[in-house]
């Protein structure tokens, strides 16, 4: 069935519903789980610039806590943060699962009204589009929820 996950995170609440399934999944097909959490920058057009919207150190701190997460349910896990651009992070999540071998993405999307949706498409609309591997959207917990 499965046996490389890509759990694709951010350093929102609904991380732990991904980080929950993925590690159920990885569970029962004795999958290993590799953890990607993607620090983010934005284009500021009138700064000239590109702008963080998260430093390495928090970055770090999601990722180490995720991975310790998995690892303390006896699943084989390892983590990667890298940076991208906010309109790169659905192809960097696609890119790393096909650059990990894995045969299967989770990600949690983020509920948003269809307005908000037009504008600002969910990451995990264009992750499985572009997926070449099956992707499992895992739902928010009513508490994870904006």
């Amino acid at each position: 069935m499965f046996h490389d996950i890509l759990v694709a995170i951010d350093p929102s609440p609904a991380r732990h519903t991904a980080l929950r399934l993925a590690g159920d999944m990885a569970r029962l097909t004795q999958a290993k789980v590799s953890v990607l959490h993607i620090a983010a920058s934005a284009a500021s057009p009138s700064l000239g610039a590109v702008v963080p919207l998260e430093d390495d150190s928090e970055a770090k701190a999601v990722l180490d806590e995720a991975v310790a997460e998995l690892r303390e349910k006896g699943i084989a896990a390892d983590g990667t943060v890298t940076q991208a651009l906010t309109t790169m992070i659905a192809p960097t999540i696609s890119d790393t699962a096909e650059e990990v071998g894995a045969d299967l993405i989770v990600v949690s999307p983020h509920h948003r009204g269809s307005v908000e949706a037009f504008f600002h498409p969910r990451v995990s609309d264009a992750v499985a589009h572009a997926s070449r591997v099956a992707v499992l959207l895992a739902p928010e917990e009513p508490e994870a929820q904006e």
